[in-house]
């Protein structure tokens, strides 16, 4: 088996220049064998090891500590050890890493070590490459880490932001309303006591024009807070949109005539219904209209008109004014977005109208789209509801309802911590021939309640030391308060406060200003 066969080595020229290092040593260490390739690697002739050196002193300091501490009791135990590494020393001093595998064997009467070597300078290497991208990678991490951290934080800031702003805005609003009640009061009383005079029925107009305008503004601030933050809910019936548009255009005309614009309006001839909330609906329509007037000069022209297509019934409004630069048809629908005008036809605004616009039509399931030509060819404002699979019964006749004939001589109070709004508001109702008396919070108006015995109280919910919910629940509790008639009038009008005053025991709720001719309703209905 010594000699070479058709070129293939013997198995001693194999074992000599194996691609690993062979070496068997006695229990002790001693080197006896050691392959011409383990001689490369540690620049050592055979002589220079075999009987002459123990493997351990081949290793560095640290390297025959461990040899003496582990690889000897793991060889006295189990007879093996697989893939430990040690650096052995070069005979010139420089260390080679090496893997050592390792079986115990008796031959006759004496053990000796068999062992195994590899040069592992390549997965040094590779385990220096892989720490280092596992550092690289850790610090990456903690550098993601800290963006999210960071991210997370900016967007908790700005959702309390958005928060406060939507909070600052319905405070605003509810706060702006108490004014708005006695100015609005005021000016009915004006108008029952004008003489007639041109000059101050004009001056009247002008007022009551723009204290209208600043109970809208309140209006949309108090509904797109209520629309950001989820609380706007919608009271939906089967609802024809000729009508919403009737109601629209109505209450747009004096602004629009004041203006001398034209208005077309063009409905279908075949009614359209949609599963809609009619006064939100109104408030689309008329929003729409107000800006079109807002945005189109003196004597312009602006239409509306209602049709269905397929599935969908199809507002649109129309006008003559100073359109929209292709770059603003994307944010025109954005808070307090404005639309870029000249100062002579634009009346300012703080470009709520359109935002809220777009919430409402998306509460319905609808959708709203601006096109514009450009600066100066005006603009147009298409809404898209699906259309209520309701039909209208055939033959189903109008139902009209009858207005009750207006009462006076009611015994009414009237309990609002502002001053000036129970007052206001006392005195349009003496205007009707009713018997008022006033109170400024809680207790003084349960004991007003008690002695004055009134058929109607006017409840403000927001009261010092008793709130208008807590009178409420009192009086009902009075044998003389079971049957009274009970509103409440508060700033405040989201379904949950209407519900909380029907649950408190109140029979209607009015939002501030009061309308005088619901009021007058509710009085004629008891």
């Amino acid at each position: 088996m010594d000699g070479c066969h058709d070129g293939v080595p013997s198995w001693p020229e194999l074992l000599e220049d194996a691609p690993c290092g062979l070496l068997v040593t006695e229990a002790d260490g001693t080197i006896r064998l050691a392959n011409a390739t383990f001689c490369t690697w540690t620049g050592y002739q055979p002589d220079d090891l075999v009987g002459r050196r123990r493997i351990q002193e081949l290793l560095t300091v640290g390297g025959r500590l461990f040899h003496h501490t582990h690889w000897l009791p793991l060889m006295q135990m189990q007879g093996s050890a697989a893939e430990v590494k040690f650096d052995v020393v070069h005979r010139d001093g420089h260390r080679v890493p090496m893997l050592f595998n390792a079986v115990s064997r008796k031959r006759g009467s004496r053990l000796f070590h068999e062992l195994a070597v590899v040069v592992v300078h390549d997965r040094h290497r590779y385990e220096r490459e892989l720490l280092l991208a596992r550092r690289h990678a850790e610090s990456a991490l903690a550098e993601q880490q800290k963006a999210q951290q960071a991210l997370a934080r900016s967007r908790d800031e700005l959702a309390q932001a958005d928060r406060r702003k939507d909070e600052f805005l319905a405070t605003l609003g509810h706060e702006l309303r108490n004014p708005l009640s006695s100015m609005h009061n005021v000016l009915a009383i004006l108008r029952q006591r004008s003489p007639g005079d041109p000059q101050v029925d004009r001056l009247h107009g002008i007022l009551t024009r723009q204290v209208g305008f600043l109970t809208r503004l309140v209006g949309d601030l108090l509904d797109v807070s209520r629309i950001t933050q989820g609380k706007l809910e919608l009271r939906r019936e089967h609802t024809g949109l000729a009508d919403v548009a009737r109601n629209a255009v109505e209450l747009v005309r004096s602004s629009i005539d004041t203006a001398a614009q034209t208005l077309t309006v063009t409905l279908p001839a075949e009614p359209v219904f949609v599963d809609a909330d009619p006064v939100r609906l109104t408030q689309v329509l008329l929003n729409l209209l107000h800006n079109a007037s807002k945005y189109t000069p003196h004597g312009g022209c602006i239409s509306l008109a209602v049709s269905c297509h397929d599935d969908a019934a199809i507002v649109c409004v129309r006008d003559s004014g100073v359109g929209i630069a292709p770059e603003h048809l994307g944010t025109v629908f954005d808070m307090f977005a404005q639309v870029a005008a000249s100062e002579e036809r634009s009346q300012g605004g703080l470009g709520i109208g359109l935002a809220l616009v777009r919430g409402l039509v998306a509460l319905h399931g609808g959708t709203i789209e601006a096109r514009s030509e450009g600066t100066g060819r005006g603009s147009e404002f298409v809404v898209h509801l699906p259309i209520s699979e309701l039909t209208q019964a055939a033959g189903a006749a109008p139902c009209v309802h009858e207005s009750p004939p207006p009462v006076s001589g009611r015994r009414i109070i009237v309990v609002d911590d502002n001053q000036d709004a129970a007052e206001s508001l006392a005195m349009l109702l003496e205007l009707d021939g009713h018997e008022v008396r006033t109170a400024g919070d809680g207790p003084a108006g349960l004991q007003l309640a008690h002695d004055f015995c009134p058929q109607a109280v006017l409840l403000d919910i927001g009261l010092p030391g008793i709130d208008g919910y807590e009178v409420a629940r009192r009086i009902r509790r009075q044998p003389w308060g079971r049957q009274l008639l009970l509103v409440a009038v508060s700033g405040w009008g989201q379904e949950s406060d209407r519900q909380a005053a029907a649950e408190a025991g109140f029979d209607h709720h009015l939002i501030k200003p009061i309308n005088v001719e619901d009021l007058t309703a509710l009085l004629s209905s008891r």
